[in-house]
């Protein structure tokens, strides 16, 4: 067994991250050219649309067909692309970064989209997936930057998506869309996919002004109060939404025009890893991080604690708007129940499952949390008691996370891999 994963393991050493995109993409490639056909002389009724896992919980008597169709299709070309490759794109990827850095990183982003756009275009299920995960992992860092980074514990979150959801929502329905509740169209509908992003902004302001409304009384204290007025402020919102008539009240907002495609919440993710990782890294992230250990010191060393904390909670508030906005749109549809502890708890799950302190965690564990959930679908209730396990298990052993307290290093991960540091 141990013979058996140091030669998996071996396959991997020395592929740079160009060479398993590239094993990815091609991946892609055979399912949509051979994946229905092995599917099903696997006895399977079509290519499973999540790696198989909604098949096999439906029928477990498929499980090695399933499996044998995720190594054929996914593991082996992956595997095999990548080691065939790594001599060709160990040299590209070191060009690339000597030429440019930002060139390197559009190459990855190209192929990493390439690969994931033509994975989800087999299915609309596939699609919408996709696209929540990628909206999951704007909130998840957001999250963290005030439960991991600041080291408070915040269940503001569910007000502040829902806040930059609304927002977002009556920006775009009011303009551009023929709606009952606000009338004809003020501008053409052609503008707006370009006017969106102002929503989406206006979106996360209007959540980080009612951070304040948090953030004032609460850091003023110590200890759990701010869980405590976060967790009000929570209800609070939704309670005043279900009120408000305006904006559809309980029935919620509809008819939001289809501007969220999975062009817009990628560059839209990848905007908000890369400016939540360049803050955390900044003056003001250390700054964060000191005041998290030992904040008398940090005042003693003249850090301004309390403007300090409250900068990090606006911000992280704005992006939980962002991903409201973009949440409502891609649902097209958005209430105040969809703002529920449920959803604090997914947040909460996510950032404790990834890793506090880490954008790296925070990617793995909102990707793992949102695919786990949507796989433990067809479950039902019985979701909400293995994914709390689940979570408490990491706690027992993994207390931090799975991958805590690492830092972002964009040119550790785009640099070429040699035999020798794999093996390290």
């Amino acid at each position: 067994m141990e013979r058996l994963k140091n030669r998996i393991m071996a396959l991997g050493r020395g592929v740079p991250l160009l060479g398993w995109f590239l094993g990815a993409l091609v991946a892609v490639l055979i399912e949509q050219t051979v994946g229905n056909p092995v599917a099903q002389g696997l006895g399977l009724p079509k290519a499973p649309v999540l790696f198989g896992f909604l098949i096999v919980l439906k029928e477990p008597l498929l499980i090695p067909s399933v499996a044998l169709y995720v190594l054929l299709i996914y593991i082996l070309p992956l595997c095999v692309v990548g080691r065939l490759s790594a001599p060709v794109t160990n040299r590209v990827a070191g060009g690339l970064l000597n030429l440019s850095p930002g060139l390197s990183v559009l190459v990855h982003l190209g192929l990493l989209y390439l690969a994931l756009h033509l994975w989800s275009s087999m299915s609309d299920y596939r699609v919408i997936t996709l696209k929540l995960t990628l909206i999951a992992i704007i909130l998840t860092l957001s999250l963290n930057v005030i439960n991991g980074y600041m080291g408070e514990f915040s269940c503001s979150h569910p007000g502040f998506m829902a806040l930059g959801a609304y927002t977002a929502s009556v920006f775009s329905v009011s303009l551009f869309v023929d709606h009952k509740l606000f009338g004809p169209a003020l501008l053409s509908p052609v503008l707006g996919p370009f006017l969106f992003p102002v929503g989406l902004i206006l979106g996360g302001g209007v959540a980080a002004l009612g951070a304040l409304a948090v953030a004032i009384p609460s850091f003023r204290t110590r200890g759990d109060y701010l869980a405590i007025i976060s967790l009000a402020f929570t209800f609070i919102v939704k309670s005043f939404l279900e009120n408000m008539e305006f904006v559809g009240g309980p029935r919620g907002l509809s008819q939001q025009p289809d501007y969220a495609g999975l062009p817009t919440v990628f560059i839209w993710t990848v905007l908000c890893v890369w400016i939540i990782n360049n803050f955390v890294r900044s003056t003001l992230g250390k700054a964060l991080n000191t005041v998290r250990d030992d904040e008398m010191a940090a005042s003693a060393m003249t850090v301004n604690t309390r403007r300090t904390k409250i900068l990090a909670f606006l911000f992280g508030a704005f992006w939980a708007g962002v991903a409201g906005g973009l949440f409502a749109h891609v649902l097209r549809y958005v209430n105040p129940s969809i703002f529920s502890v449920q959803n604090l708890a997914e947040g909460l799950a996510m950032v404790y499952f990834g890793g506090l302190n880490s954008v790296y965690g925070s990617i793995v564990g909102a990707v793992s949390i949102s695919l786990l959930s949507e796989a433990l679908r067809p479950l039902e209730l019985f979701k909400w008691i293995i994914i709390p396990l689940l979570l408490i298990l990491v706690m027992i052993y993994r207390p931090t996370g799975l991958i805590a307290f690492k830092e972002f290093d964009i040119r550790a991960i785009l640099r070429p891999k040699s035999r020798e540091e794999g093996e390290d």
